[in-house]
């Protein structure tokens, strides 16, 4: 058993990283818990929004967040899962799936999102055979070949930008009657005069043999099913707070979508020295720079909380 952190952070992305150094600047001993420094951003093709660097990618971002940390006397642990978080007392005690165990006298949760399945058939069956989660990924893979983009939000959109460069003809399927993706991004995609968008579409099935073959959708004006003859389908219809180990925890609560509620001044959670920080949270915007900020208002609130015991 290792010794007892002053703050254990679970998450790499950009709130974790940022309570890292914040909590760090202010001598807590540390724990920082991740699986890796990609998550969502790392898995962005371009960041034109995030103050002092006009275009960056999002992989070279989470480099630069990441040598920061490392600036400072946080102990990193990559390539963790946490599997539970139970409070004992005044100390809280988090489980790996390795059966690894830590102690903190408080902890910051900053896991962020995973993508949402569609969870039809033929999505398990063809993950890595032609269905993807990830453009920047896996669009190389695609090169002259026909890809439907699911989703119609920026996510969606900006899938197909990524696949652009390679894939021959690329479809956008949104359930809604109308996309919502930022004008921007809607602007690359029209102009390039190779992306065709099918509004109020569900999809259904995917098919193939080994490899993806098609989607299976339905209008839902007319009821219409149809077939798209693709190779590639990205999903691109949102995520979900990775938040798993807190789910039997009573620890906290969730509000209708999953998310950890918090104290917007602080990031308290309701249990006292548990906070929460960045995309795991009901904070409304999922923005990079929002996430930073939430988990420095997180440390702050931590090393306060640490100062009245």
């Amino acid at each position: 058993m290792a010794d007892t952190y002053d703050l254990i952070i679970i998450g790499g992305g950009p709130a974790g990283i940022a309570a890292g150094i914040y909590g760090a600047r202010k001598a807590l001993k540390i724990l920082l818990l991740t699986k890796d420094f990609i998550g969502q951003t790392g898995k962005t093709a371009w960041v034109e929004n995030y103050p002092g660097f006009l275009e960056i990618s999002g992989s070279d971002l989470m480099g630069k967040f990441k040598e920061h940390l490392q600036k400072f006397p946080v102990e990193i642990k990559e390539g963790e899962k946490v599997k539970s978080l139970v409070k004992k007392e005044s100390v809280f005690e988090i489980g790996l799936e390795n059966n690894g165990k830590y102690l903190g006298q408080a902890v910051i949760v900053a896991g962020g999102r995973k993508p949402r399945l569609l969870n039809i058939p033929g999505e398990a069956e063809f993950s890595n055979k032609g269905v993807s989660y990830c453009s920047i990924c896996d669009a190389p893979l695609f090169k002259n070949k026909e890809v439907v983009v699911v989703g119609g939000g920026n996510a969606g959109f900006e899938a197909a930008i990524d696949l652009l460069p390679y894939a021959q003809r690329i479809s956008i399927l949104e359930i809604g009657a109308k996309v919502i993706a930022d004008e921007m991004s809607q602007r690359k995609v029209e102009g390039s005069g190779r992306v065709e968008i099918i509004l109020e579409a569900k999809a259904l099935e995917i098919k193939g043999k080994k490899f993806v073959e098609g989607l299976i959708y339905q209008n839902l004006k007319s009821g219409e099913v149809r077939e798209l003859s693709v190779q590639g389908i990205f999903v691109q219809i949102g995520s979900l707070p990775m938040v798993e180990f807190l789910k039997d925890s009573n620890l906290v609560e969730f509000n209708q979508s999953g998310e950890i509620v918090v104290d917007p001044k602080t990031g308290a959670t309701r249990t006292a020295g548990l906070f929460a920080a960045g995309d795991t949270t009901d904070v409304k915007y999922k923005q990079i720079g929002v996430a930073v900020g939430e988990g420095i208002k997180a440390a702050l609130s931590a090393h306060e909380h640490l100062q009245r015991q």
